[in-house]
This record gives C-alpha cells, sequence and structure tokens, in this order.
C-alpha cells in the first residue's frame, strides 16, 4: 500500500466540476491538485495549484504532468489507455485500468455486471441493422462510448424501422435496453481503500428528466431491505474491480421490488453532491482519502437531503438560492451558459427523521 502524505500532489485527469470539488476537499487535507485535461477554461484548472493544458496524447506533457504529481486518478471515465499506462508505469494510479475500462463501454460494462450476479434489464450488443432487428422493444439504443446525460440514445418503439434507426443512429456499435417499468431510480456510492475497507453512503433516489439528473433525495423511500441489498450489490461490484476510489452504481427499482443495475461509475457521481453538506466527510473527501491511501472517514449522514442540479439558465436563480434560509449553493465557475448544461446544485437540509414502515 502506497500512502500519500498531506503536502504530496495529486493528479486529475479531466477538468470538470468533479475534479474541482475533488480539488477543494484535496486542500482540506492538505493536499495539492494538478489538473490535466485539453481545456484552457474549465472549473478544475481555476481552483488547482497546477493545471496541464494538453490532449490525453501529448506523450511530452503526460510526462511532465507525472513528473510533477504522487498519485494520479480520474474526475470522468474515458481517458484513453495509453495515457493511463504510461502514468501507471511510474507510480499508483487510483482507480486502475480495469475499472476504467469496464466503465468506459456499455456492453463491457453489463457483461461485468451479470458475471458477478448484478441483475440488469434484457440487453443485446447491435454492430448492425440486422442485429437491431432482434433488439427487445420497447426499448432504447444507446452507444457503448461516450454518450452520457441522455446523448446518444434512441427510443425504439413497436415497429420501428431497424434500417432507418440504424443510419440516424451513426454509432460503429450500440447497446439495446429493454425499457423497464420502475418504481424508483437509486443509487449508492460505495469508498474503497487501499487496503480494502468499504464505506457506503445511504442510498438516493434520482429523478432524471431528458437522461438528466435534476434532483437527488436522501433517504430513498424504498425499503430497508432493498436499501441492503443494494449497498451488499454495490460493494461487490466494488471488489470485484479491486477498485481504489469511489465507484457509483445506478439501480432501477421495478413494482415488485426486483433491483437492476443500469450504470456504474468509478468517480464521484452527481448523485453523490447530497454528501456535502448532509454528511460529516462527503464523497470527494472520501474520494481523495482513499487515492491517497488514507483511512476512509465514517460516512454516516447527520441530516435528510434534496439536491437540485442547476442545469442551464437555472443558475440565474443564485441570488434567490443565496437567500434562502437552509439552502447550500455550490456553483460550478461555468461562463458559458448553455442549455443542458450543469453550472451548480443545492442541497437543502432537513432534520433526519426516523421512517416507519415499508420505507424505514
Amino acid at each position: 500500500m502506497t500512502r500519500i502524505a498531506p503536502g504530496g500532489t495529486i493528479g486529475i485527469f479531466g477538468g470538470g466540476q468533479l475534479g474541482r470539488m475533488t480539488a477543494l476537499a484535496a486542500a482540506r487535507l492538505g493536499y495539492r491538485c494538478h489538473v490535466f485535461c485539453p481545456e484552457a477554461d474549465s472549473p478544475a484548472a481555476e481552483i488547482s495549484a497546477a493545471a496541464t493544458i494538453a490532449g490525453y496524447d501529448d506523450l511530452e506533457a503526460l510526462d511532465g504532468f507525472c513528473a510533477s504529481i504522487d498519485v494520479a486518478t480520474f474526475e470522468f471515465e474515458n481517458v484513453p489507455y495509453e495515457a493511463v499506462a504510461r502514468i501507471a508505469a511510474r507510480m499508483p494510479v487510483r482507480p486502475g485500468w480495469e475499472a476504467l475500462r469496464t466503465s468506459q463501454d456499455r456492453a463491457v460494462e453489463k457483461r461485468f455486471l451479470n458475471s458477478i450476479g448484478l441483475e440488469t434489464t434484457c440487453w443485446t450488443e447491435i454492430r448492425s441493422a440486422s442485429d437491431l432487428r432482434q433488439a427487445p422493444c420497447p426499448g432504447i439504443l444507446k452507444t457503448t462510448r461516450f454518450g452520457y446525460d441522455g446523448k446518444g440514445q434512441v427510443q425504439l418503439q413497436e415497429g420501428f424501422d431497424a434500417e432507418t434507426v440504424w443510419a440516424i443512429f451513426g454509432a460503429e456499435r450500440g447497446v439495446a435496453e429493454m425499457l423497464v417499468d420502475f418504481s424508483h431510480e437509486v443509487s449508492v456510492i460505495v469508498a474503497r481503500g487501499t487496503d480494502g475497507s468499504v464505506a457506503l453512503f445511504d442510498v438516493a433516489q434520482n429523478h432524471h428528466r431528458g437522461g438528466i439528473l435534476r434532483r437527488t433525495l436522501v433517504p430513498a423511500p424504498v425499503s430497508s431491505s432493498i436499501k441492503a441489498e443494494a449497498q451488499t450489490l454495490a460493494a461487490r461490484a466494488a471488489e470485484a474491480l479491486d477498485l481504489v476510489g469511489l465507484l457509483a452504481v445506478e439501480f432501477f427499482v421495478t413494482r415488485s421490488g426486483q433491483l437492476l443495475a443500469n450504470e456504474i461509475a468509478p468517480r464521484p457521481h452527481n448523485s453523490g453532491h447530497w454528501t456535502q453538506d448532509a454528511c460529516g466527510a462527503d464523497q470527494f473527501e472520501q474520494f481523495v482519502r482513499a487515492v491517497a491511501g488514507l483511512p476512509l472517514a465514517d460516512p454516516a449522514r447527520h441530516s435528510d437531503a434534496e439536491m437540485v442540479n442547476l442545469i442551464g439558465d437555472d443558475v440565474h436563480a443564485w441570488p434567490n438560492l443565496l437567500a434562502e434560509p437552509g439552502a447550500r449553493l455550490h456553483l460550478y465557475g461555468k461562463h458559458d451558459i448553455r442549455p443542458g448544461r450543469k453550472m451548480g446544485h443545492v442541497n437543502r437540509l432537513s432534520p433526519k427523521a426516523r421512517r416507519k414502515g415499508p420505507e424505514a
């Protein structure tokens, strides 16, 4: 186990808001962060101790980045293998390549989940219009790579024309998933340390609109048995990946109470932003602790919470949110406001309630 002492430098691939909030958490623990990303005006670069602005295929820039850090991590998954391998040959990279590889490709991800006993909706890999004719329907056709927030997806309705849909889709590979009749969408964030220790945050309920997370509620209004099962399955996935860092696992809860795994993400996750104000140690601190090889913190929640994303023009409400009693505003420092772009979020806390009956 390699432990990075406070005063060391954590290298972060990616310059988005997750990197920004990770760098803020790292600073509280006495670490510096060095961001590597292609974008000059990135939220994480603005507040980090150093930033390398270069492409992930720039070997000279990668070598300079590597020489200045003590450990490397990621705030998004889609970093090329060659960049990961170049850094990993010289220092710890947490999480490792296997976790990244698995989460980069939806087909690989679903095979992994099924192989460790996590059920998913009915799915099939699609490589041609001919494959698409056998797709579950009604369903959703998704790109295997680079899709997020509802991008790279096509609805499959009864009677769809496979040739037309495949031409519109435009990708070389896809995954077709049967639509799920679910009662809730929930997620679990699990931290796993270098010593194999695991810390689980409470199960959250998520509400999406247009493929984008809009609202997260904690505690999730599902039974204690479903919560326990979701946490057990999330921990199983983290252990199977030998992950060091954070893993977010999203589930559908069917109307019969079955848990179907949807996606995984080996990094801090939007559905965990509520932890910033409702827990003694949030997801970003846990992430830094795991990556640096420190003991994990207690993930216990002290309050109930609602997190609301500020999407596009929603951010203009910032004066009212700052004036709202109890609202905790988190803005990402983005200057370009666009429809569908996450500009910040607000957390609202309430006293931790004792739930009774089936929603306990």
